[in-house]
């Protein structure tokens, strides 16, 4: 046995992740050995995983969390590239799980060969060692001016004859258009593998969507494989900061107030995720200092910029919401760039961030001093904090000088002011209730641990999603279609 199916999208957040991580589950059901694949990701959320005889790997979040889907092991070759954007122009990238430099977007056309034959590498060596490779998308596979340049949408495709199918998001209205303009404006030999369609995010009664589904059949010549139902309670572990509305509790008056600085250039903000399967905790995303006047814990999350989002918390007065936070007694929090911003000081000699010999005051709540340095510090550890075992994981460039400050998770801690280097922690079961049983203390509340596992309802939220799968789309067709290709199907004339 051995296949392919690239899931693409008539845009960015239609569904692709979510509809390649439900394949992934039901495949993966069927006994089918199958990696899910991204050739280039651009995200600023990522993970870390083991590297087959190499270092500690980087990779997207996304892939990460299909490879769970699938039941394998993630590996940095399930997503080759990574770009991080650094601001509006140039993001860092990251090749096989390790920094590589950066890249322009004037590079986007013609700029990026060797991480196209890098990408292209990782799919062959992939495709030799699994029976199936789920690949994703990214964007829509009709970004014509890109076309020329790319090798994660129909460059892949074209690359291993891999059939496609488009997920169109219905929700957001117009995607009849979206699913026929997307097949019509791709050249004749893209066309032909494209096979079909699924329609993601719809509600209502199916029979009133049914004429216009036969249409679109009609006029493309390509099948519809399903119509996947609006199910917001079906999140996942977030790859965009498209949508960050928070973990909302159902009693929020009798809840813990968390309160996430929602930071321009904002990373790993699933460090919070954890929080927001807790009962008694209520998680909102700030932007203003009014947002955190009445939470108990403020937390500042990890940033690709430390030092320009430092400044943008000056500039909107939440630098001083945080400090009038702390002098009240009140528990705050900080993940790796938000631990660094709570420090006396981030340098930045050379210019990791930006500019080369950059230095600039923290908040001064915490007794550590930063110092940025070219290599990246990629780990997986191990400990204990508030007699609770830990494990998390580190990605960053920041070098920590500790003072008199007391150790806490690879940080710093000073009465109620927290700093922590390692991502995830919350997600650790036995940590996550000492915690918040000790945030509560600091800030007057009451608060009962759920005993709820996290890694346990992450995989009962995979299983439900395998399951929304193989109830409203036709997998075994899709899977028919991986291992024996695309049939002879119509092509649109150009413009149609």
């Amino acid at each position: 046995m051995s296949g392919s199916l690239l899931v693409a999208g008539t845009t960015s957040d239609a569904g692709k992740s979510i509809v390649t991580t439900g394949l992934c589950r039901a495949f993966a059901r069927r006994g089918v050995k199958v990696a899910p694949f991204k050739a280039q990701n651009m995200s600023n959320n990522s993970m870390v995983c083991a590297s087959p005889g190499g270092p500690a790997a980087e990779i997207g979040r996304a892939q990460w969390i299909q490879a769970l889907a699938a039941k394998v092991a993630p590996e940095p070759a399930m997503n080759p590239v990574l770009l991080k954007p650094g601001g509006d122009r140039r993001s860092h990238v990251v090749v096989m799980g390790q920094p590589a430099g950066e890249i322009s977007s004037a590079e986007f056309i013609g700029g990026r060969t060797h991480l196209a034959e890098a990408a292209h590498a990782a799919y062959d060596d992939l495709a030799s060692r699994f029976e199936l490779v789920v690949a994703e998308g990214a964007g829509s596979p009709t970004e014509i001016n890109l076309r020329a340049g790319d090798y994660v949408n129909m460059g892949l495709a074209q690359h291993a004859d891999i059939p496609t199918i488009v997920v169109g998001d219905i929700d957001r209205g117009g995607v009849f258009a979206a699913l026929y303009g997307t097949v019509a404006l791709l050249s004749p030999d893209d066309q032909r593998l494209v096979a079909g369609f699924v329609v993601n995010k719809f509600r209502g009664d199916e029979r009133l969507l049914e004429p216009a589904l036969r249409q679109i059949e009609e006029l493309t010549g390509r099948r519809i494989f399903g119509v996947l139902p609006w199910r917001p309670d079906l999140w996942l572990d977030s790859e965009d900061a498209l949508d960050l509305g928070g973990r909302r509790s159902t009693d929020r008056d009798a809840a813990l107030k968390v309160a996430v600085v929602r930071l321009p250039r904002i990373s790993n903000f699933t460090d919070v995720d954890a929080l927001g399967i807790e009962h008694g905790v209520d998680v909102v995303f700030a932007s203003d200092a009014r947002a955190i006047d009445d939470a108990d814990l403020v937390v500042l999350p990890g940033t690709r910029a430390t030092i320009a989002d430092l400044a943008w918390l000056r500039a909107r007065g939440i630098d001083r919401a945080i400090l009038d936070h702390a002098a009240a007694g009140r528990p705050v929090l900080g993940i790796c760039g938000g631990f660094q911003m709570l420090g006396r000081r981030v340098d930045d000699p050379e210019g990791v961030e930006g500019e080369a010999g950059a230095s600039v005051e923290g908040l001064g709540l915490l007794d550590v001093t930063t110092t940025f340095a070219a290599d990246k510090v990629l780990r997986l550890p191990t400990g204990t904090a508030l007699g609770a075992a830990a494990n998390g994981y580190e990605i960053h460039h920041g070098r920590i000088s500790r003072g008199v400050a007391e150790e806490f998770l690879g940080g710093a801690r000073s009465g109620n002011v927290f700093g922590t280097m390692w991502h995830g922690s919350l997600e650790s079961d036995s940590f996550r209730p000492a915690f918040l049983s000790e945030v509560a203390a600091l800030a007057g509340r009451d608060h009962a641990p759920s005993g709820v596992s996290f890694a346990s309802r992450r995989e009962a939220r995979l299983d439900l999603l395998g399951d929304m799968v193989e109830q409203f789309l036709d997998v075994d067709a899709l899977l028919d279609i991986a291992l024996t290709g695309v049939p002879d199907l119509r092509v649109l004339p150009p413009g149609a």
